[in-house]
Parts: structure tokens; sequence; C-alpha cells
């Protein structure tokens, strides 16, 4: 277990943003991006609340590390690190997209190691049934029709889309990340503990019946809470879905005091 009185920092974890509140947030980014994309919400958070965003290797501080392509390994080995870095107290994770795939997966699995399970997962923009994956032979294709699927979602700035050099460094993150959401096959696995979830009104890649799946994968499905907007709504809503998830997620550690 972790030392809670130390700054912890590594490199699958950014650095807690403050050691000593008593309940912990895990942050698990989408495809393509790193932990940076939640760092708006630290600011946001209530005092008690101590937040670490999740990187990935191939990105960000880790560009030189080879991805992942398969989500069994991610799983199996951040499943390692996550309950190394553990202590006493109650936390909570939360994804969007991708990072929903990988919060959920690793709940069943520390559970099925008998672990600690969080005390609440947070869905964004993802759901075992209904959302659109593409198969893993889609993917086999010219990096420019990975970029224009990109620009189609809205995950790419006009900036990165125009520079050319910065492309050429995203597009084997982004092409190993879809190969992990394509590798995945549900089981129908169900985790131990509450389920929130979030969803927008014009999000190509999630049907719109997607999220009721939750509801059979967990002993409490708190609901789905619907935005406006796109694939990528977390970022026009991150006030919004960051009150919700900390009012429920602070309710939910109390309870397991």
């Amino acid at each position: 277990m972790a030392d809670r009185t130390a700054p912890v920092t590594g490199r699958w974890f950014q650095a807690e943003s403050d050691p000593d509140a008593p309940i912990r947030l895990f942050l698990f980014h989408y495809a393509g991006s790193g932990a940076s994309i939640y760092r708006e919400w630290l600011p946001l958070l209530p005092a008690d609340v101590s937040a670490q965003s999740v990187q990935l290797p191939g990105r960000q501080d880790r560009l030189r590390e080879q991805p992942f392509t398969e989500i069994g390994p991610l799983i199996d080995e951040l499943a390692d690190e996550i309950e190394a870095e553990l202590d006493d107290r109650p936390f909570g994770f939360f994804g969007h997209c991708m990072g929903s795939l990988l919060g959920y997966r690793l709940a069943t699995e520390i559970h099925r190691r008998g672990g600690p399970s969080p005390v609440l997962l947070g869905a964004s923009a993802w759901a075992p049934v209904g959302f659109r994956t593409p198969p893993v032979e889609q993917l086999d294709v010219p990096e420019d029709e990975i970029v224009e699927w990109a620009r189609g979602l809205g995950s790419l700035p006009e900036e990165i889309l125009k520079d050319r050099q910065t492309l050429d460094m995203m597009m084997p993150t982004m092409r190993a990340d879809l190969l992990v959401c394509a590798s995945y096959q549900d089981d129908g696995a169900p985790v131990p503990c509450p389920i929130v979830s979030y969803s927008a009104t014009t999000d190509p890649l999630v049907e719109p019946s997607a999220m009721v799946s939750w509801a059979s994968r967990t002993p409490e499905y708190l609901g789905n809470r619907v935005f406006p907007g796109g694939h990528f709504f977390l970022h026009q809503e991150t006030l919004s879905i960051t009150a919700d998830y900390v009012r429920l997620l602070r309710r939910r550690a109390g309870a397991s005091g």
C-alpha cells in the first residue's frame, strides 16, 4: 500500500493533487489523449478529494514507451499498478470513452483478485453494449483515414490537424488505443460498486439506448446524465460532470467509512 503522507508520482500516475485528502479519485483518459485532459478538473475538486490522472504508455511524458494494443495485457499491468498504489482510503474511478472501458475492466479485475473495489465508477461516453467500436480490420488503414475519422469526432484541434509533425507523433498512439478498444470482447462481467453514467445527445459512437446496459452490471445503477453535444462533451460540460460525480463520490465514500 502507498504511503498516504507523501506525494505519489510515477510513470503510470500523475502526482496526487492532495495526498492528505481522505478520498481518492483515479481518472482515465480517452483514446489518443493523455493524463493532461483532466487538468481542468483539479481546481474544481473539493479539499477532501485528491485526484490522480492515469498516464498510459506511448504519450506525453511516456512518449518513448511502446503503447499497448490489446486490452488484456493492459488491464493486467494497470491492475498491478493500481493495487500497489492504493492505501486505506476509499476511491473512485472515472473515465471517458476508452477510459470508461478501462475503469470498468479494472474494477472487475481487482475484485476478481480479491482486492478493494472503488466506491463509485463513473462511465462517460462508453457502455458495454451499444458502443460503436471500429473492428480491428477497419483500423488497418492509412494514417489519413484515421485522421479524418478523428476529425469527424472532434477529438483533434485544427492546429494539430494542420501540424504534420505533431500528427505523425500522435497517430501511432491513436491507432494503438483504437486497437485496445477493438480487442475488447464483452463477457457481461458485473462490478461490485455503484455506477453513474454520462452521455451526449449527438454522440456518433454511442447508440441512444446504450447507457441502459450499465444497469445489469452493478448492484446499484445511479442513472445516466445526458448533455448536449457530441462525443467529447466532457470538455464543454466539465463543471457539471465534476460537480455531479464528486457529489456522488463523497456520499459513497462516507457510506463506506
